[in-house]
């Protein structure tokens, strides 16, 4: 790929080294107008004819960056939700209890169903009340399969036949979440998507 230069960026550099020489008055005024001119300054392939009747270089630039950015060095991959959980003090065994009763055998049906391709449970130690001190994550194979509010139903229908096999229907989901809101917050949940570099 050809090096991009233009006359200006050498004038500029030339411009700033005088600048370092001069009254930082004089200094200040001078970049005003260096800067001035460089904004409008077009740039041109090092060695390319330039001046009246040199070709446009616009053309050639708006294709390098349309290639660009077709030709993206990454892709997307999974998809990661994480609850952030604050378990109340003296709950912790409690709330675990549903983890492994509950929300394991869910996510193991997901998985099952392929619907999920891993799931984890983190502690951490907070360094006060309002943060997390449990995550829940969840990773999905990709944006499409994941079940959030994006738009497409189908997975969050799937996900939803899933819980109600495993656990119970809504309603009784519902009032189970009361209950679990006794013992633990939801701070929050984070969705993370994964980059994969080629």
């Amino acid at each position: 790929m050809n090096s991009l230069i233009s006359r200006s960026t050498v004038l500029v550099a030339v411009a700033i080294g005088s600048l370092l020489a001069a009254t930082p008055a004089r200094a200040q005024s001078d970049e005003r107008a260096v800067v001035a001119g460089v904004s409008n300054a077009t740039l041109v392939p090092v060695g390319a004819p330039t001046g009246v009747g040199a070709p446009s270089h616009a053309a050639s630039s708006r294709s390098l960056n349309a290639r660009a950015r077709n030709e993206r060095g990454y892709s997307y991959g999974s998809v990661t939700e994480v609850d952030d959980i604050h378990v109340e003090y003296g709950h912790f065994d409690e709330y675990m209890a549903w983890v492994t009763s509950t929300w394991m055998p869910t996510m193991e049906a997901a998985k099952k169903a392929g619907l999920i391709t891993g799931y984890k449970v983190f502690q951490s130690s907070p360094k006060s009340p309002d943060q997390p001190n449990v995550y829940l994550e969840i990773t999905f194979k990709d944006i499409a399969a994941y079940p959030g509010d994006i738009g497409d139903q189908a997975p969050v229908d799937a996900f939803e036949a899933v819980t109600e096999k495993v656990i119970c229907d809504a309603a009784c989901q519902n009032q189970a979440r009361v209950h679990r809101g006794e013992i633990r917050r939801l701070l929050g949940t984070e969705v993370t998507r994964e980059i994969v570099f080629k």
